[in-house]
């Protein structure tokens, strides 16, 4: 998975269940992609977020350095909004 907006990478980042630092890579994609069905017309018609996934490898250009993080408020929103997507059965992943 990646995306085109700096935004949607951030909160792939602070969103990632992970006990390291938060990354933010400048990708390359070397074959074919699409858009997420994750994000795109089943949450974000149009696809905004410029979300994307590829079953290609994805060639790392760099690391983002350094990046401004969303609030801490604004995480633990998103973070109980996704946990009651979850007990509602509406965290559906599209494969």
């Amino acid at each position: 998975y990646f995306t085109a907006t700096l935004n949607a990478a951030k909160w792939g980042a602070e969103l990632a269940k992970s006990n390291s630092k938060e990354r933010i890579y400048v990708v390359e994609p070397l074959g074919d992609f699409e858009n997420d069905p994750n994000l795109t017309d089943k949450r974000f018609p149009g696809n905004p977020t410029r979300s994307y996934r590829s079953k290609s490898p994805l060639k790392i250009i760099a690391e983002l350095a350094s990046w401004e993080r969303h609030s801490d408020e604004e995480i633990n929103h998103m973070i109980t909004s996704l946990k009651k997507l979850s007990e509602e059965g509406k965290n559906v992943i599209y494969d």
